[in-house]
């Protein structure tokens, strides 16, 4: 059974880092594409970013083009994303997600089939 363990969050200033990490035991994931997502308060789940299980194929949302960048490590089972020039309209708690891949294809965030949700992690942008 997969299971996605989210870590990295934090509380920076408008401009700052952080490195987002999406770790599952074993290696279970090389099934799958994952996605980050975020929930702000009082606004619905948004998809971010996901990646191929190859890790070739990316996509990001319009919001965070340019900004945050997504990858994996399939030695070490673990989904990156690393989010430069944080913004306040970041803050909100991400997600990992997992959709199970039987090919390498772009995964689309608004893919009903991602789960195996993590617990989430926070972020917080203000100064």
């Amino acid at each position: 059974q997969l299971q996605l363990v989210e870590s990295g969050g934090g509380s920076v200033e408008p401009g700052g880092s952080l490195r987002l990490s999406c770790a599952a035991s074993g290696d279970l994931l090389k099934h799958y594409a994952i996605g980050w997502f975020r929930r702000a308060p009082g606004k619905e789940r948004e998809g971010v970013a996901c990646v191929s299980k190859s890790g070739e194929i990316l996509n990001y949302a319009d919001p965070v083009k340019g900004r945050f960048t997504i990858s994996r490590d399939s030695a070490k089972s673990t989904v990156y994303l690393q989010m430069n020039n944080l913004r306040p309209e970041d803050t909100a708690t991400y997600y990992c997600g997992a959709l199970l891949s039987f090919t390498d294809f772009i995964c689309m965030m608004s893919d009903p089939n991602f789960g195996w949700w993590g617990q989430g992690t926070q972020v917080t942008v203000s100064s």
